[in-house]
């Protein structure tokens, strides 16, 4: 916690520090929240690679300019020893994700509208002319974004979901093979547009207050790529990741992307390459999906049966 006290004193100084509270989550950030004596409180982050942090900030803020979506403040940004810092407001909610299976259906159905509303506008307000990793570069007093992969859809897009299944652990073993020739023998169209492709839009890495979406959280490690393929991930994660049958919240989802902009085509090997993106952290462990959380064997097990569906 020294970094968090010396991030404080230089971005706070008249104010006294009354508590920090490491988060419970996190793979790539040490994340704390501080309160100060005046009832002031706001979320510190640090990272190994001041870099990435950077960008995820960078892109924060361009999404908060640009749609509708609640996403915090970015207070503060910089570096503090070997680590990269940024500072940002606190959000009023609790995690959606613990609180999402309780909540009513309509308001289930609200939240999921609000999920493809606001993933409408992001690709409306982001385009690319690559697919791929996403970086930012400074002109004068604004970012500017750009993808530096491929401007190969069908080569791309290949490389990454086989970059999926060979990341499935063992247990995945008796689908790998029905997954590797769906890949080889599907066709996916030559050209598609490259928008932001917000990988991890979930709610996961939302929270909610009063029946609304009351910020989203986690930016980072942005990719480009097709429209289709960022709706069927983002459904993937907002409908079946907690509802036995997702229907009407699909349906939510669809109508609330379809106020912004005309529904792109899903092809089927996008929604199988959303669930295996989906089974496996950046860790190499196999996700819990639903809330109480899967685990062991049930994991494994939604995953699996969900592939075995759309296969």
């Amino acid at each position: 916690m020294d970094h968090v006290a010396a991030v404080l004193s230089r971005t706070f100084p008249d104010r006294r520090v009354s508590a920090v509270t490491p988060a419970r989550r996190g793979n790539h950030k040490q994340t704390a929240f501080v309160d100060f004596a005046d009832g002031y409180s706001v979320v510190v982050q640090l990272s190994t690679d001041p870099d990435e942090l950077a960008l995820e900030m960078a892109l924060a803020e361009a999404v908060r300019d640009r749609t509708t979506l609640p996403v915090p403040r970015v207070l503060a940004t910089g570096s503090i020893a070997d680590s990269g810092y940024a500072v940002v407001e606190r959000a009023n909610g609790d995690e959606l994700h613990e609180r999402f299976v309780s909540l009513e259906t309509s308001v289930q159905q609200e939240i999921a509208r609000t999920f493809g509303r606001g993933l409408a506008e992001i690709h409306s307000a982001f385009s690319f002319e690559c697919y791929g990793d996403v970086a930012v570069d400074r002109r004068g007093e604004r970012f500017e974004f750009r993808a530096d992969d491929s401007s190969d859809w069908p080569r791309w897009f290949t490389a990454y979901v086989r970059d999926g299944i060979d990341a499935l652990p063992s247990a995945f073993d008796p689908v790998r093979g029905s997954l590797e020739d769906a890949v080889e023998e599907t066709t996916v169209p030559e050209t598609a547009d490259a928008t932001l492709y917000p990988w991890d839009f979930r709610p996961g890495n939302a929270l909610v207050a009063d029946g609304a979406v009351s910020a989203v959280l986690d930016w980072g490690r942005p990719l480009a790529a097709a429209p289709g393929l960022g709706v069927a991930k983002v459904e993937h994660l907002v409908t079946d990741w907690y509802a036995a049958d997702g229907a009407s919240l699909r349906g939510a989802f669809r109508d609330g992307y379809e106020t912004v902009r005309p529904y792109p085509v899903v092809e089927p090997i996008y929604r199988v390459s959303a669930v295996v993106r989906s089974a496996v952290d950046s860790n190499g462990e196999v996700t819990r999906p639903g809330y109480p959380e899967r685990t062991g064997h049930r994991a494994v097990s939604f995953h699996r049966q969900r592939l075995e569906s759309l296969l």
